[in-house]
């Protein structure tokens, strides 16, 4: 019997290789779950609206051309790399400021070199530091300490809104790390009825949309002292 990884779609029945369209399907449906949108549908607007060809974004995010290529397709569903994921997570809120006008076309073109170089001078809430050391930020990512005190620093400092998205997706992506979606909704259910407000942080951060966990988290930010 043929096995297939999590983050990779089976093949097509007749045997081509090519994932079915069933099987492409179900990758979106995951990657919405995960990222908030198709990563397809993200990156041909990040190419877009900031003027990159595949090869450059690869690059960016560190990763590879054909890796690129089968996420957009939904052949794998999921970025492993978490430095990728937080790269990723800087480009959207780029091209948020890029659309709302706060940044001209010139302040992205050198906000994506800073991005690539792992910097964080600018843009607020990235800080995946230097590529070589990413082991040591795929262990931050594992880490439920480590989410914990990302998510407490955030809360207790002001910045501007585009670093709470940061914040969240890392806490999915903690949780995505840890088990599939459609595991941790079987564990918030068994969790409903003695723990509703357990459950309800597991349903939104395990599945629910980027847009919901960000209104989760603001709606539970500690309130400062009067």
């Amino acid at each position: 019997m043929q096995t297939t990884r999590e983050d990779q779609p089976p093949p097509s029945p007749g045997g081509g290789g090519a994932p079915s369209r069933d099987a492409t399907e179900r990758a979106r449906q995951l990657q919405r779950a995960w990222y908030g949108e198709p990563l397809g549908d993200l990156f041909r607007r990040l190419l877009a609206d900031l003027d990159l060809n595949q090869s450059r974004l690869a690059g960016v995010l560190g990763l590879s051309a054909p890796m690129l290529s089968q996420l957009m397709h939904g052949r794998r569903t999921k970025i492993g790399n978490p430095v990728a994921v937080r790269r990723l997570d800087a480009l959207r809120e780029l091209d948020a400021r890029l659309r709302a006008g706060e940044i001209d076309a010139a302040g992205a073109a050198a906000r994506v070199a800073e991005i690539q170089a792992g910097g964080n001078a600018s843009g607020g809430g990235f800080g995946v530091g230097n590529p070589q050391h990413g082991g040591a930020h795929a262990a931050d990512a594992t880490s439920g300490g480590a989410t914990a005190a990302a998510a407490g620093e955030a809360a207790a400092r002001p910045g501007p809104p585009t670093a709470v998205p940061v914040v969240v997706r890392e806490i999915q992506s903690l949780l995505h790390t840890i088990c599939p979606p459609e595991e941790i909704s079987r564990a918030a259910g068994e969790l409903a009825d003695d723990n509703p407000d357990l459950a309800e942080f597991l349903r939104i951060y395990g599945t629910g949309s980027a847009e919901e966990a960000v209104r989760h988290y603001r709606a539970h930010l500690p309130r400062p002292p009067s």
